[in-house]
């Protein structure tokens, strides 16, 4: 509830976790994170970049949560994470500068909005999910003009979360993903 997202969806993201192995469900004491370093974080993500069924999960895992994520680092942010957040833009904006693909910046971004979210737990959730998006994010970036539209979609992404607007945020994370998927998707057809 403190992110605005049904039980539904919740359940929904769980089980894509549990699907790729992300999360394990144990008797008696709950859903747990697996290690990504056992060796179920790398791996996954080759066979996620292979499998176009798994690449539409991982982006639907990632619209289930981003979004509401965004909307309560609106409410959560403080002025210090809100300036790592534009520092980060403005680092990311000279590598497209320079025809660099900015993929760390790109990740960095994502990151810091969990974090100003200030939920630990979902947390655990989203160094998971960073993890996997790590090939991925490398292919999308370099299809023609997805930087540009990257760092578009960040910079509304930030000017929501200045303005502490929840909704606003919680919209612009949203377009955001929606035009990472439509890239993304046509490389992959």
């Amino acid at each position: 509830q403190v992110l605005g997202v049904s039980r539904g969806s919740v359940r929904d993201a769980i089980r894509s976790l549990e699907l790729v192995g992300l999360l394990e469900p144990r008797q008696g004491v709950g859903t747990v994170v697996c290690d990504p370093a056992s060796g179920a974080g790398a791996p996954l993500a080759t066979a996620l970049i292979q499998k176009r069924k798994m690449i539409t999960e991982l982006l639907e895992v990632r619209k289930m949560i981003e979004p509401p994520l965004a909307a309560s680092a609106a409410r959560h942010a403080t002025s210090d994470e809100l300036a790592d957040l534009e520092n980060i833009l403005v680092r990311q904006e000279a590598r497209v500068r320079q025809s660099e693909l900015g993929i760390e910046e790109d990740s960095e971004f994502h990151y810091s909005i969990a974090l100003a979210s200030d939920n630990s737990v979902v947390l655990k959730v989203v160094d998971v999910l960073m993890d996997l998006l790590r090939e991925t994010r490398e292919r999308s970036l370099q299809a023609d003009g997805r930087q540009e539209k990257s760092l578009a979609g960040h910079y509304r992404i930030l000017f929501a979360l200045k303005q502490g607007d929840a909704a606003a945020a919680e919209a612009a994370m949203r377009r955001h993903l929606q035009e990472i998927e439509e890239v993304v998707l046509k490389k992959l057809y």
